[in-house]
């Protein structure tokens, strides 16, 4: 879906639950400029007044923490997964939104748990051979143009913005 499908996807969201329930997970690292969708969003999604939010620039939710990280998110809290994922050419650019886990680091070929009620995957790079190479070179500009979209969206879908 493009950018705009995805406000849909978060007002879908919010009829049904109140920010304050909702804990985003936004995944990823800023070691790899592909990767920082997660941490970018995350930060942006604070700025936007979302209460609970996991993986910020600051405080990156990456491999290396992902367990614990889920593991210290509060009993009943509803979890929204964001994570930068590669795809086919005619999908760079564009999301998958679905009302289940999101797999990461399945491009990359890692096995970590699946996280979230809801997820959401932004294509920023094309899937090829070398998935890490194409995540390391992957347009800043791209990323965060993306992670803008996405947290602009969820805030409008929850009313935390016009």
């Amino acid at each position: 879906m493009d950018a705009d499908r995805i406000g849909i996807f978060f007002r879908e969201i919010a009829e049904r639950h109140q920010a304050e329930g909702i804990t985003f997970v936004c995944i990823g690292t800023d070691r790899s400029t592909g990767d920082a969708l997660g941490p970018l969003t995350g930060s942006k999604l604070l700025e936007y007044g979302f209460p609970h939010v996991t993986g910020t620039l600051p405080s990156p939710c990456d491999a290396d923490n992902l367990v614990a990280r889920i593991a210290a998110i509060p009993e009943g809290q509803l979890i929204i997964a964001i994570d930068a994922c590669l795809g086919p050419p005619a999908a760079l650019g564009h999301y998958f939104a679905a009302s289940e886990p999101l797999r990461p680091a399945q491009s990359v070929g890692l096995y970590l748990p699946e996280v979230g009620n809801y997820s959401l995957a932004a294509v920023v790079g094309v899937n090829g051979p070398f998935p890490y190479r194409t995540l390391q070179t992957t347009p800043l500009y791209r990323v965060m143009q993306m992670a803008e979209q996405i947290a602009l969206a969820a805030a409008k879908g929850f009313r935390l913005a016009t």
